[in-house]
C-alpha cells in the first residue's frame, strides 16, 4: 500500500466511525454492536497510522518505504505495555 492508499483507508475508517455513532444516536444499532465495531475500527486505524509512520520514517532515512509492513494488532495495540 502506498501513502495515498493508506490515507484513503484512514478516511474510510473515520467515516465509518461517524456513521456508527450516528446510527447509535438514531437507535438503529445496539450499544454492544457499536462498541464491538468501534473497537475493530480503532485497531485498524492504529495499524494504518503505524504503517504510515513506518513509511515516512523509512523515506526520511533514505530507505525504501515499500519495505514497511503492517504490524499485527497485538503489536500495535501494546506499544505502551
Amino acid at each position: 500500500m502506498d501513502e495515498k492508499e493508506i490515507l484513503g483507508r484512514i478516511e474510510r475508517i473515520v467515516a465509518e466511525e461517524h456513521e456508527l455513532r450516528e446510527r447509535r444516536q438514531r437507535q438503529e444499532l445496539g450499544n454492544a454492536e457499536e462498541h464491538e465495531r468501534l473497537k475493530q475500527l480503532e485497531v485498524a486505524l492504529d495499524q494504518c497510522w503505524d504503517l504510515l509512520r513506518q513509511r515516512r520514517a523509512r523515506l526520511a532515512a533514505g530507505q525504501d518505504p515499500q519495505d514497511a509492513r503492517s504490524r499485527p494488532a497485538s503489536e500495535v495495540e501494546n506499544y505502551l505495555q
